[in-house]
């Protein structure tokens, strides 16, 4: 059986690989017009997409998927029409390849031109979220990249026909050197499936998980090609008595219930303890479906709030309970996100000046925001598209990981004779 995972990974990167060389040569219009096809092919398909999704659905609501993982899950007409507003957004975005980063001649007559390129071939792995696959194909595609898809079991037969799909397309627009391996669904969901992809550096450039902790880790711990973790989202907001009170609960809200099952919904709120009428507060998140989890003083205003545990703090619920504890200042919010924080987004909610900019130069996160709800921490919402993922780690992207951001650079030195002395 490992002989067998082992050749099945080596046989689709290989092909993917040789695929990727096709996507050199296109023109940013033969991009856009292979993109332009699949999204008139969601359309086209959505009855077909829809009743796959229904066979997904019904096979998660067995497994007994969390509701967090079922609203992941979920295809309907708003979220495919979404999916193709995603693509029309990356068609309008400028090409990346090409894009002449640096330009220069040195004292010796050396002419040095920087270009953006394709990173090559990309790997992503994710779970239960189909319209990845119509995202990350898209981005890659239009940057120049090749990509190997594998998403759980849970979504397979949505994967698959979104997918096929793009398969399609390139088919129908018949592009020279371009073969339907550009775009690779892996159809063995097993586990052990997984990790031959993981040593084939010779083949793959890059792997973006992106998932659960769980998920995160064991890519990281078996992977022989560089990892841009796309982790949890522990997300955190400090809650200022210097807050405009106008704001505080429409955002709050709209950061934990309107979506609460993504990486960018709220989970744990720091309340500064002079804030006023906070019971009220908290009595308006709970009549709007919000479970508080409390430390021993908002129990103590709010006693119909559950106990939170040490653990609860640093928990990605994905689901409507949120986290909530008195701090006495910024510095000691700052303290509790230093302690808790995956690192994802942060976000302060204040009037005063010097402590928006005390919270925005303390902190190290992949985004800070002031005033505002976590749910805009978002590619589509940044002006990117759509994104592979949210990026965690600090090295070569941090935040949304878009089209720019699967590109590399190579520089073209032009000489006329210079030699090194």
């Amino acid at each position: 059986m490992a002989d067998e995972n082992t050749n099945y990974a080596r046989s689709l990167a290989t092909k993917a690989k040789l695929a990727s060389r096709g996507l050199k040569g296109l023109t940013t219009l033969e991009k856009n017009s292979v993109l332009k096809r699949v999204e008139e092919l969601l359309f086209e398909n959505e009855s077909a997409i829809i009743e796959k999704n229904k066979i997904d659905m019904k096979n998660g609501q067995e497994k007994g998927l969390s509701s967090a993982m079922m609203d992941r899950l979920l295809l309907d007409s708003k979220r495919i029409k979404n999916m193709a507003k995603s693509i029309e957004e990356i068609r309008n975005l400028p090409d990346p390849v090409g894009e002449v980063v640096r330009g220069t001649i040195l004292p010796n007559g050396l002419e040095l031109l920087t270009k953006r390129v394709p990173i090559g071939v990309v790997m992503t792995i994710f779970e239960s979220r189909p319209n990845v696959i119509i995202d990350i194909a898209s981005l890659s595609f239009k940057s120049g990249n090749a990509c190997i898809l594998r998403g759980g079991s849970e979504a397979f037969h949505s994967n698959l026909i979104l997918s096929s799909l793009f398969h399609q397309a390139i088919e129908e627009k018949k592009l020279p050197a371009v073969t339907k391996e550009v775009v690779t669904f892996v159809e063995n969901t097993n586990r052990e499936a997984m990790v031959p992809f993981f040593q084939l550096d010779d083949l793959i450039d890059v792997i973006v998980p992106r998932g659960g902790e769980a998920l995160i880790r064991f890519v990281s711990e078996n992977s022989k090609i560089p990892v841009i973790k796309h982790d949890k989202g522990v997300t955190n907001l400090y809650l200022s008595h210097q807050a405009n009170p106008k704001i505080v609960l429409p955002i709050l809200l709209n950061s934990k219930v309107q979506r609460p099952g993504v990486c960018n919904a709220l989970e744990n709120l720091l309340i500064h303890k002079d804030y006023p009428n906070i019971k009220n507060l908290l009595e308006s998140l709970a009549t709007n479906g919000v479970q508080i989890l409390g430390d021993e003083s908002i129990t103590k205003i709010f006693p119909s709030a559950k106990p939170a545990t040490e653990d609860d703090f640093c928990t990605e619920f994905l689901d409507t309970r949120l986290s909530v504890k008195l701090v006495g200042s910024v510095w000691e919010a700052m303290e509790n996100i230093r302690k808790y924080s995956s690192g994802h987004t942060e976000c302060i909610l204040s009037e005063d000046v010097t402590e928006i900019q005390t919270f925005q130069k303390e902190l190290d996160s992949a985004a800070i925001f002031v005033n505002c709800s976590t749910r805009f921490h978002d590619g589509g919402e940044y002006g990117l598209g759509a994104e592979v993922g949210i990026s965690t780690g600090k090295l070569h992207v941090r935040g949304p990981m878009g089209l720019i951001h699967l590109t590399t650079t190579t520089t073209y030195v032009t000489g006329s004779g210079q030699v090194r002395v």
